[in-house]
């Protein structure tokens, strides 16, 4: 940096740097290492081809009732199958007893109930309270 300084007549120096630098090497912001350019290089064949493959096959191209869907018989089969398979749910015995007892888990690991199992057990009780008066009258 150049320092140049001058005097008036009144006895006034003024000084002031002159800045020699280039535009990013003298930025208050940051060091130029901070800074990206990743929109200024060109990507790699494998990506450009990976971005292709990935256009390909879009979610919910095949229906399943097209007549002019070009897949084989034994693709609609298979994915049939793929399909009945993964809405089977596995059983939960916990859960099969919470329909019977809704404290039942709880105390099967040894807890307190919660207040909303409590009550859920006195609405069942008072449910079949109902249904043996209506089927006694």
């Amino acid at each position: 940096m150049a320092s140049i300084s001058t005097s008036n007549s009144a006895n006034h120096s003024y000084s002031y740097k002159a800045n020699t630098a280039s535009g990013s090497a003298s930025s208050n912001v940051g060091s130029r290492q901070l800074y990206e350019a990743g929109d200024q290089r060109n990507d790699s064949q494998s990506e450009i081809r990976e971005r292709q493959r990935y256009k390909e096959g879009k979610p919910g191209s095949h229906l399943t009732n097209d007549s002019k869907d070009d897949r084989s018989i034994v693709n609609r089969l298979a994915r049939e199958e793929q399909r009945s398979t993964k809405n089977e749910k596995p059983y939960d015995s916990e859960a099969e007893l919470s329909k019977k007892d809704p404290t039942a888990p709880a105390k099967l690991h040894g807890n307190m109930p919660s207040k909303g199992a409590q009550i859920d057990t006195e609405l069942q009780a008072e449910d079949e309270q109902r249904l043996r008066e209506k089927s006694g009258k």
